[in-house]
């Protein structure tokens, strides 16, 4: 556990519904999960997510009757519309049946609000109401934040620019991660500006080598 002490690994949505056969399927997003699950054993935290939106969510094109990957402003916030996804006690808000959550420590449910989406797993969109999660991590000394899931131009990377601009030292797994590209140009954007903020892309063979 030495050499990943003070570190945490993210497990971003790894739901059903972001994966093969999903409501909003990353394409590929299943292959990731090897590499999740030789990491987590390592890590004396794992902390995963769970898109958790209720009926209605403002993230939702159904409620605003447009098509999915238009954009629109709400409450002066540019709002990405999807399909319906992540409802609870739907199959589709499960974590994959592949996920192995043995290590996970903490389950933390994002975008509960209707009126308010949340990509990061520190901060609503609105970048203002936080989570908790940053107290947590900071009550149990972590230091380091180590990314994997999906997808990785929209919630693992909102998630990792908050978590290099709180402080922490912050690395994405690139076999530990999919993007979806909608709208299209913006996974090779997502990873540019990551990378012009100094977060390191590692792989899981680098890590456990």
């Amino acid at each position: 556990m030495g050499r990943f002490e003070n570190s945490v690994l993210l497990a971003v949505d790894v739901q059903n519904d972001f994966c093969p056969g999903g409501a909003l399927a990353v394409p590929h997003g299943d292959e990731i999960l090897p590499a999740i699950n030789r990491l987590s054993p390592h890590f004396p935290i794992v902390v995963a997510t769970k898109d958790w939106h209720p009926e209605g969510h403002v993230s939702f094109a159904s409620r605003h009757d447009q098509e999915p990957g238009s954009t629109i402003r709400v409450d002066d916030l540019d709002q990405v519309l999807w399909p319906d996804h992540c409802i609870p006690q739907t199959r589709g808000a499960e974590f994959h049946p592949n996920f192995d959550t043995a290590s996970v420590k903490l389950i933390l449910h994002k975008g509960t609000k209707k009126d308010l989406d949340s990509y990061s797993a520190f901060f609503e969109n609105d970048k203002e109401t936080p989570t908790g999660l940053r107290y947590y991590l900071e009550g149990h000394g972590i230091r380091n934040v180590y990314l994997v899931g999906l997808a990785k131009d929209v919630c693992v990377f909102s998630s990792a620019m908050d978590a290099h601009e709180l402080g922490f030292q912050t690395y994405l797994v690139t076999d530990g991660t999919r993007g979806v590209d909608v709208p299209e140009g913006s996974l090779k954007k997502a990873e540019d500006t990551m990378r012009d903020a100094g977060i390191t892309f590692v792989t899981s063979e680098q890590l456990l080598s």
